[in-house]
């Protein structure tokens, strides 16, 4: 047994524990696995009023398309637009044999006017579900900040682990551009309608 300087015995430094790889997964472990989801959070300047993108958002036409998006609304919620519920088509991976085209049925709440609001969604393919938010930060001068987060979890946990991330790349990718050049577009559009609107006629 080693000794110090003084002759007293010393114990030996215990070696650096190593994790047990033959350790078979316990039901917290596998918990853990299947609990976790996809997380995206993304947010973009629009030079418009809060008051303007929440008329723009709230417009609620029975059908509005937008390049490979198309968002039909089943049920418009109450005045502010609380339990409005949506079938919405996108493009996903085309490796998932589905022609793509993907499909979701989104229904909202926790509405706040011209602040923010929820939806929970499910979809195909994969088979998922998802749920995002958006917050409107007014910052001042005529422009707001759009602010939008969403988590997404496939269904199937095999799928889970091969496509989930990918798929949702994807899929995010296409909904930040969308959120984007819709806003910026269909704020300009709506400014126009209502210059045409007010402008005098000719005596």
């Amino acid at each position: 047994m080693a000794r110090d300087h003084n002759g007293r015995k010393q114990n030996a430094p215990h070696p650096p524990r190593r994790p047990d790889l033959t350790r078979p997964d316990t039901p917290a472990d596998r918990r853990s696995r299947v609990s976790r989801v996809q997380q995206h959070h993304f947010h973009v300047d629009i030079p418009a009023t809060p008051d303007e993108l929440w008329e723009l958002f709230w417009l609620r036409r029975a059908l509005t398309q937008n390049g490979d998006v198309t968002i039909e609304i089943l049920h418009p919620g109450d005045d502010i637009g609380e339990g409005l519920v949506r079938h919405c088509t996108f493009r996903v991976p085309r490796y998932l044999l589905s022609g793509g085209r993907g499909q979701s049925w989104e229904w909202l709440t926790e509405v706040t006017p011209k602040v923010s609001w929820k939806y929970n969604a499910v979809g195909k393919p994969l088979w998922s579900e998802a749920e995002g938010r958006t917050r409107l930060e007014d910052l001042g001068d005529g422009q707001t900040r759009v602010h939008f987060s969403e988590s997404y979890r496939a269904f199937n946990p095999i799928m889970r682990v091969l496509l989930e991330k990918r798929v949702h790349d994807f899929i995010s990718k296409d909904n930040d551009r969308l959120i984007r050049d819709s806003l910026t577009k269909g704020v300009q559009m709506m400014r126009e309608v209502r210059a045409k609107d007010v402008t005098p006629e000719a005596p």
